[in-house]
C-alpha cells in the first residue's frame, strides 16, 4: 500500500509539474500551447487572416533569409537580393502581394505612417543615393528593420537608431489594405 501511495504521489507530481511547465512556456514565450481538449476545437476553426497574422508571416519569411548576399538587381535567394528585390520576394512569399520593382515605386502604395506609429511588417524607406525613398526595408519592431544593405553585405537586421540610418530615414508605408485586398481576391 505504501508503494502505491508513493507511486501515486510521484505520478501526480510529474503530471502537475508538466502542467506547470506548459503554463510557464506559454507565459515566457507568449505562445499559446494547446492541451488535447483544445486541439479538437482548433481543427474546426480557421486562422484569422488579419494584417497582424500576415505581418508575422512577413517577418518570419524575412528572417529566414538573413545571411543571403546582396546583389544589385537580385530578386531571389539563389541570386542574392537588392533592397527592393528582397522586400518584393518576402511580400510575394508571405502575402501573395506583387510589389513594384523599385523602392521609390513601392513607396507610392499603401498608407503613409509616421515614424512613431510604426508596427512590425511596415516598410521603412531611406535616402541612401542622395534621393529620398532610394532604399527599403521591413520594420521588425523595437526600432529595428531587416533589409539587403549593399554590395559585399548580407540580408540583416539593423537599428534605425544608428546614426547612419537615423539621418537617412525618408518615411514609412503600411500595406495592410493592399494585403487584405489580395487575401479577398485569392479566396
Amino acid at each position: 500500500m505504501k508503494f502505491f501511495i508513493f507511486f501515486l504521489t510521484v505520478f501526480l507530481s510529474v503530471c502537475l509539474n508538466a502542467h506547470a511547465e506548459q503554463s510557464f512556456l506559454q507565459n515566457a514565450a507568449g505562445v499559446k500551447l494547446y492541451n488535447i481538449d483544445e486541439t479538437e476545437e482548433l481543427d474546426h476553426q480557421e486562422k484569422p487572416d488579419t494584417w497582424q497574422t500576415r505581418a508575422q508571416e512577413v517577418l518570419v519569411n524575412a528572417l529566414s533569409l538573413t545571411g543571403i548576399q546582396y546583389k544589385y538587381g537580385g530578386k531571389s535567394p539563389e541570386t542574392g537580393f537588392d533592397c527592393s528585390g528582397f522586400v518584393r520576394y518576402v511580400f510575394s512569399q508571405a502575402t501573395n502581394l506583387s510589389l513594384p520593382p523599385t523602392a521609390r515605386a513601392i513607396s507610392q502604395i499603401g498608407k503613409t505612417i509616421k515614424k512613431d506609429e510604426l508596427q512590425p511588417g511596415d516598410l521603412v524607406f531611406f535616402n541612401t543615393l542622395k534621393s529620398a525613398f532610394s532604399h527599403v526595408g521591413i520594420y521588425m519592431g523595437d526600432n529595428k528593420f531587416i533589409h539587403a544593405p549593399s554590395t559585399g553585405k548580407t540580408v540583416r537586421v539593423e537599428s534605425m537608431k544608428s546614426s547612419y540610418w537615423a539621418k537617412r530615414f525618408s518615411g514609412a508605408q503600411r500595406l495592410d489594405t493592399e494585403v487584405e485586398k489580395t487575401a479577398v481576391t485569392s479566396n
